[in-house]
């Protein structure tokens, strides 16, 4: 539904939480395509490090802070991704 309406920004919270494995792979393939192909950004929450690979960006908190702030220049696609 949050697609319907082409916005510009996606915030996903832990958008694969209650997911098995497949579904949840196949919702982040569809968010990794949505940003790249339709030039819309999306910002995921998640406790799962495993997916940062996926990221153009990655801004870990600790403590409810900036702890640290990567760029990844050759973001993994989903499907190489395991966890």
């Amino acid at each position: 539904r949050a697609l319907a309406k082409n916005p510009k920004l996606l915030l996903c919270d832990e958008p694969t939480g209650a997911l098995d494995y497949i579904t949840g792979k196949s919702i982040l393939k569809l968010l990794q395509d949505t940003c790249r192909e339709k030039g819309v950004t999306v910002i995921v929450i998640t406790h799962n490090s495993a997916l940062a690979p996926m990221a153009d960006k990655v801004i870990k908190v600790k403590n409810g802070r900036v702890d640290k702030l990567l760029l990844n220049e050759k973001p993994t696609p989903v499907e190489y991704i395991e966890w």
